[in-house]
């Protein structure tokens, strides 16, 4: 007799998260069950070809994940319930601000058996560097207390509990919700090998979308200051300036482009041979990150590290001084990032010895096979109340 296989219905805001961050989680779920993927349209045909060759159902639509846009979400909201009343899955695992939202009330009209949201960071939504909240900031906070107002079909994991604390203090969440926390997505420990940094040409490394809350400012101020003292150091750079609220002005984007202090890659899809050639892997981020992927994978190669003292960074940070592998900094700080990153110039011994305190630390908390283990007894509902 043929077992029948549970259906999973995972929506998420881009295609490029898709692999780089969940799949290894996806290629385990296709294991057990049949797995249906609702995401923004693939133009990437590598990424196409993949999902197909490990099983995966593929269901496109436009969503602008990045900026309020009525018409595009209110098709997403129409299209995702015609999929889910065709498909009607058992598990539906949305991650990422607007697939969450939209999609756990649908889900919830569908009657769906098993909700699963992820918050994989809160974003500028929960920002304290603003007086008072925007218009935006106000309805994603209302319609994230509706979306996930406490139901014995849901349940909601996220990345770090300083998010679970905000929400509950928020009273977007109750002490009636069942919520997970997990140790972010995970790092894949064979794909992300460890490698001795070079110590004769010592360069730093940036992997981060181009917003100002990633802090791409104070990364190009610290350059520009340790540059004009030590000509010989290289900066870099990596990711996409695209259409964000938050994205850096063009004068600033203009200056990393042409001015010579920072080397700009732009996007790169595989960043291991750029993170190879670093010494050093910097995020000085105030976003509100779930865990910075970039860091992780800093780590698992063996990368000292410097993030700031913000949710989620924190967590990549080993607290315990004789294993520690990277410096955590106050946010918005250019005078201690710069401080910290002169440190690694003057000592390199601590460049080896913290990157090799990161991969172990990665190999305790942040093993790939670990999380994803944990997600899976939490996708499948048989875990425990939190």
């Amino acid at each position: 007799m043929e077992i029948k296989r549970k259906r999973i219905l995972v929506s998420c805001d881009s295609p490029r998260s898709l692999l780089a961050f969940r799949g290894k989680l996806i290629e385990e779920l296709i294991t057990k069950s049949e797995v249906h993927i609702f995401t923004p349209e693939i133009s990437d045909q590598l990424t196409k070809d993949k999902l197909t060759s490990i099983g995966v159902i593929v269901h496109q639509n436009k969503l602008n994940p990045s900026n309020v846009s009525i018409w595009s979400d209110l098709r997403y909201l129409q299209q995702l319930y015609s999929l889910i009343r065709t498909i009607r899955p058992e598990v539906f695992f949305p991650y990422t601000f607007k697939p969450v939202i939209y999609g756990t009330i649908v889900a919830r009209f569908c009657n769906v058996k098993y909700i699963t949201p992820m918050l994989t960071g809160l974003g500028n939504n929960f920002s304290k560097f603003h007086e008072k909240l925007t218009l935006v900031q106000r309805i994603t906070q209302l319609l994230l207390k509706f979306s996930l107002r406490p139901h014995e079909n849901l349940s909601v994991i996220f990345q770090n509990s300083d998010d679970y604390e905000t929400l509950l203090n928020a009273e977007i969440l109750s002490l009636k919700n069942r919520t997970f926390v997990v140790n972010g997505s995970g790092v894949d420990l064979s794909y992300y090998k460890y490698s001795a940094p070079d110590l004769k040409t010592i360069s730093f490394l940036m992997i981060a979308r181009l917003i100002n809350a990633k802090g791409i400012r104070e990364y190009y101020e610290a350059a520009k200051v340790l540059k004009h003292k030590f000509p010989q150091l290289t900066f870099r750079l990596i990711g996409p300036y695209d259409d964000n609220i938050d994205a850096i002005d063009e004068d600033l984007y203009t200056k990393i482009k042409t001015e010579g202090v920072i080397e700009y890659l732009g996007l790169i899809e595989d960043v291991r041979p750029y993170i190879r050639e670093s010494s050093i892997v910097v995020l000085p981020s105030y976003y509100g990150e779930g865990i910075p992927r970039c860091i992780l994978e800093g780590m698992a190669m063996g990368r000292a590290v410097i993030t700031s003292n913000s949710v989620g960074c924190k967590e990549t940070v080993n607290p315990h001084p004789s294993d520690i592998n990277g410096f955590l900094i106050p946010i918005m700080n250019i005078n201690e990032l710069t401080s910290k990153m002169e440190h690694y110039v003057e000592h390199p011994g601590d460049i080896i010895r913290f990157g090799i305190n990161g991969r172990k630390y990665a190999e305790e908390k942040f093993d790939v096979n670990k999380v994803n283990k944990y997600m899976v007894q939490i996708l499948e509902g048989s875990h425990g109340l939190s």
